[in-house]
C-alpha cells in the first residue's frame, strides 16, 4: 500500500537510557595505549565479521540490490549528536548528547566513577539542553566546579543545577517570557561579581530582526531578575571570555552584511569596580583595507590573550595580543586551518595544558589537505609537536586533570570523545581512551565499511581543482555483475560555507554497502582549504558549487568508477539548493533529493532568520542574479524526478520553499514527492524521520534511476505523475 505523496509525519518514540561502557586494552604501538569502549550492558563480545571472501566466492548481484546489515534503523541509532564537553571539579567528563530515540532530546551525561558502571544522566527528564540562539545554537551549557548552567529547550530560559547532588533540581535564572523568545549561549562564570556573562538573542519584538547583546545574569539570591546588558550595539556577538582576575574580558563581534568568517572584530573591555565596561580596545579586525575574521579568544593563566585569525595568509592561525603596545604577534604559522566557521557557539579548538612564566604549551588541532592533526605548540620556541592518535578528524578540545579530551573521528571511528594522556615532557601521547561514542557497536559492521578516497578533480576553470571524498561500493558478501558499473549518489554539503569530512558515517555506509558509489564534494566555497578557496563562491553561489558537483560526477564517469546513466544528487539546506540548481540548470544528474533545500533565493532572503538574512548579499549579487539562480523560476528546465523532505518548524528554510517547488514540478508532470515532518526544524533529529528519509531516498532512486530491486522491505510513498 502506497503512502500519500505529501506525507506529513507525526510520530512519538519511547525514551531510552544512556548507553554505558566498559573498557578493554589494545596496544597500537609501544608508546600509545589505545583503549576502546564497548557497551557495559553487553557482556558478551560481538563477533567481528570475517574478512571478505575472495571475489570469486562473492555473490554477483546488481549494484544497489545488495543485502546489508547496516539498516536505516542502525543508522538512526548511530545518529547521536554531540553538543560539547566539560570537566567537573572531580575531573570527570561531562558531555551533551542528543538522542534520536528520544525525539532528538539533548541530555547532559557524566562519566561514571568506575569503568564497570554506567554514565549518569544529569539532566532531569522534564528538561532538554539546547539553545536556539541564531537557530543553530551551540554553547548551551557551562560547567564551573560543581555547578552547571544550561539553556532549556522548551522555554529557552537559563537554569542552574548542582552537580554534587544526585537529586538536584534545576533552578531558573532568567525570566519566563511566556515562550521561547529569548535565547542564551556561550556563557562564562564571573566569580568576581557572582554572575554569568553570556550572549543573549532577544526575539520579543521580531523573530526576523532579533537583538543580540552580551549580558550579565545574577547568580545570587532566589529572585529571578532581568539580565543586564554589558556590551551592545553590534549586530552579533560571540565568545565572551574573562581573564583570570575578572578585570578584562574579550569578545568577537560582527555586523551585516558579513558572516563571522567574512569579517569580524576582536575586542577587549576593561571591567570597572561596579562591574560595567569602561574602556574598550579593538585588538584585531578593524582595518577596513584587509579582510580578517578573528575567532576563539582565550586568556592564559598569566592573563595573556590568545586567539585565532586569518590575517595576511588567509588561513586561521594562532596569534597573541601584546597589551602594552596593542600589537598582535604570530604564535605559529602554517597554511592550515586551526579553527572553522562560527556556525554554532562554543567552538574550542585549543587549550592551555601548561602555563608558567617561561612559556605556554597549547594543545591544538588544525586541518590541512582534508585531514586533521593534533599537536602541542610551544609559544616561546614557536614550535609544533604532532601527536600520534587514531583520529583523522578533530573538533573541540577540553582540558582535564593531567589530560585533555578530544572530539573526533576517522574513517573507521564514528564521532567519539577520547581522553588523551601525555608523557611528562608533554610531547607524546601515551594513552588514548574512547570515553563516548555515537555508535559504540559499529565495528561489528567493519567488513562492510567503504573507506574514503580523497580525490582532486579538475573544475571548469582551467588549471583549477576541487576536492571530494569518494566511497566505492563495498560489501563482504556481494560483488557487482559483469560489465556493470555502480550508480552514484553525489552529496552536496550544506552551509554553503561548510566542509565534507572523510570519516565513518553510517548514513554513507548505508548506500555503499548496498552497492552504490558515493561521493561527498568540497566544492569551491567549502572550508578547510583557506580563505581563497572559500571565497570562490562569492557572488557565484549556484554557479561554482553546481559546476564543481557536475565536474566531480563527470570525472568519476570518465575514470570508469561509476555509471554515467545513473547519477543522482542529494543535499540538505544549502546543499538542497545546489541539488535543485544542478537539476534545473544542468543535465548531468538523472534524479535528485532535496532535504529542506532552497528553491527561491528571494523568498529565502525575505523570510530567513537574522543570522543569515544578509548572508546571500555576498554569495549571490544583484536582484537579477537572485532571479536567474532560483530554480523555482525555471521549472521548464527541470527534466528528471525529485523527492523533497521538509521540517514544518524550520525557520532557516521555511516550508513554503519545498511546497512551492513541489507544486510547480507536479504541475509540469515530472515524477515528484514531498514528505513533511511535524515537530522537525532545520535538520531531522527524530529517529523515525531519519529512518524514513533514508529509506525513501533509496527506494525512490532505485525505482526511477537504478533499475534494480532493493533488498530491504520498504513501502514506497506514492510518487506523483508516476503512481
Amino acid at each position: 500500500m502506497a503512502l500519500s505523496s505529501i506525507a506529513t509525519l507525526t510520530r512519538f518514540s519511547t525514551s531510552c537510557s544512556s548507553s554505558s561502557s566498559s573498557s578493554h586494552f589494545h596496544y597500537i604501538s609501544k608508546r600509545l595505549r589505545l583503549i576502546a569502549t564497548v557497551p557495559a550492558k553487553t557482556h558478551h563480545r560481538h563477533k567481528m565479521m570475517s574478512s571478505s571472501p575472495p571475489e570469486s566466492k562473492k555473490i554477483a548481484a546488481p549494484f544497489g540490490s545488495w543485502k546489508s546489515p547496516i539498516t536505516a534503523d542502525v543508522v538512526s541509532g548511530a545518529s547521536k549528536r554531540l553538543g560539547g564537553t566539560a570537566v567537573d571539579s572531580n575531573g570527570r567528563l561531562i558531555w551533551l548528547e542528543s538522542r534520536p530515540l528520544e525525539s532528538g532530546r539533548a541530555v547532559l551525561v557524566r562519566e561514571p566513577e568506575r569503568p564497570e558502571e554506567e554514565p549518569v544522566d544529569i539532566t532531569p527528564k522534564e528538561f532538554a539542553v539546547r539553545t536556539l540562539a541564531q537557530e543553530y545554537g551551540g554553547g548551551a551549557f557551562h560547567v564551573s566546579g560543581d555547578t552547571v548552567i544550561f539553556s532549556n529547550y522548551k522555554d529557552q530560559r537559563l537554569y542552574k543545577q548542582s552537580l554534587s547532588s544526585k537529586d538536584s533540581s534545576p533552578v531558573p535564572l532568567t525570566p519566563d517570557y511566556g515562550g521561547p523568545v529569548v535565547s542564551y549561549a556561550d556563557g562564562v562564570f564571573d566569580a568576581r561579581f557572582n554572575r554569568f556573562i553570556t550572549v543573549r538573542e532577544d526575539c520579543r519584538e521580531s523573530s526576523i530582526n532579533s537583538i543580540t547583546t552580551i549580558v550579565t545574569v545574577r547568580l545570587d539570591g532566589n529572585d529571578v531578575q532581568e539580565s543586564e546588558t554589558l556590551v551592545g550595539g553590534s549586530d552579533f556577538y560571540a565568545f565572551p571570555r574573562l581573564d583570570p582576575k575578572g578585570e578584562r574580558f574579550a569578545w568577537i563581534e560582527w555586523c551585516h552584511p558579513n558572516m563571522p568568517w567574512d569579517r569580524s572584530e576582536l575586542w577587549v573591555g576593561y571591567i570597572s569596580e561596579k562591574g560595567d565596561v569602561t574602556k574598550r580596545v579593538c585588538v584585531s579586525g578593524s582595518d577596513p583595507a584587509s579582510k580578517e575574521s578573528p575567532i576563539e579568544p582565550k586568556w592564559s593563566s598569566k592573563g595573556e590573550l590568545f586567539f585565532i585569525t586569518d590575517r595576511k595568509s588567509g588561513f586561521w592561525n594562532l596569534y597573541k595580543w601584546v597589551e602594552s603596545t596593542n600589537e598582535v604577534i604570530s604564535v605559529y604559522s602554517l597554511d592550515a586551518e586551526f579553527s572553522k566557521p562560527l556556525w554554532v557557539f562554543g567552538l574550542n579548538s585549543y587549550e592551555f595544558i601548561e602555563s608558567h612564566e617561561q612559556k605556554n604549551l597549547i594543545a591544538c588541532s588544525y586541518r590541512q589537505n582534508g585531514k586533521s592533526y593534533l599537536g602541542i605548540v610551544d609559544d616561546v620556541q614557536g614550535s609544533l609537536s604532532l601527536l600520534n592518535i587514531p583520529f583523522t578528524d578533530i573538533d573541540n578540545i577540553t582540558l582535564g586533570i593531567n589530560c585533555f579530551y578530544v572530539e573526533g573521528a576517522s574513517e573507521v571511528h564514528p564521532l567519539s570523545v577520547a581522553k588523551v594522556t601525555l608523557d611528562d615532557q608533554k610531547s607524546k601521547a601515551v594513552e588514548f581512551k574512547i570515553i563516548w561514542s555515537s555508535s559504540p557497536d559499529c565495528l561489528k559492521y567493519e567488513s562492510y565499511f567503504s573507506l574514503p578516497e580523497l580525490i582532486e578533480f579538475p573544475t571548469e576553470v582551467p588549471g583549477q581543482t576541487a576536492f571530494a571524498y569518494f566511497y566505492p561500493p563495498t560489501n563482504s558478501s556481494y560483488q557487482g555483475t559483469q560489465d556493470e558499473k555502480p550508480p552514484l549518489l553525489l552529496k552536496s554539503h550544506g552551509g554553503p560555507t561548510a566542509e565534507a569530512r572523510g570519516v565513518l558515517n553510517l548514513s554513507i555506509q548505508y548506500w555503499t554497502s548496498r552497492g552504490w558509489a558515493f561521493v561527498d564534494v568540497n566544492y569551491g566555497g567549502s572550508t578547510g582549504y583557506g580563505r581563497e578557496y572559500r571565497e570562490r563562491l562569492l557572488k557565484k553561489w549556484g554557479i561554482v558549487d553546481v559546476n564543481d558537483c557536475c565536474s566531480c560526477a563527470s570525472y568519476l564517469v570518465e575514470s570508469g568508477k561509476v555509471d554515467g546513466k545513473r547519477l543522482c544528487i542529494t543535499g540538505g539546506s544549502a546543499g538542497g539548493y545546489t541539488t535543485l540548481a544542478a537539476l534545473a540548470f544542468r543535465d548531468t544528474f538523472k534524479a535528485g533529493a532535496s532535504l529542506y533545500g532552497v528553491a527561491d533565493l528571494n523568498m529565502l532572503r525575505a523570510e530567513t532568520h537574522k543570522f543569515e538574512s544578509r548572508y546571500m548579499d555576498n554569495l549571490v549579487g544583484s536582484d537579477q542574479d537572485y532571479f536567474d539562480r532560483s530554480p523555482i523560476n525555471f521549472v521548464d528546465k527541470f527534466s528528471c524526478p525529485i523527492i523533497l523532505f521538509q521540517g514544518l518548524e524550520d525557520k532557516v528554510v521555511p516550508p513554503d520553499q519545498a511546497r512551492t517547488i513541489y507544486r510547480a514540478l507536479k504541475e509540469k508532470g515530472l515524477p515528484v514527492a514531498l514528505v513533511e515532518y511535524e515537530g522537525e526544524q532545520h535538520g531531522f533529529r527524530k529517529a523515525e524521520n531519519i529512518i524514513f528519509t533514508l529509506e525513501q531516498q533509496m527506494v525512490f532512486f532505485a525505482r526511477l534511476v537504478g533499475h534494480f530491486e532493493v533488498a530491504d522491505d520498504i513501502t514506497p510513498i506514492k510518487i506523483d505523475n508516476l503512481d
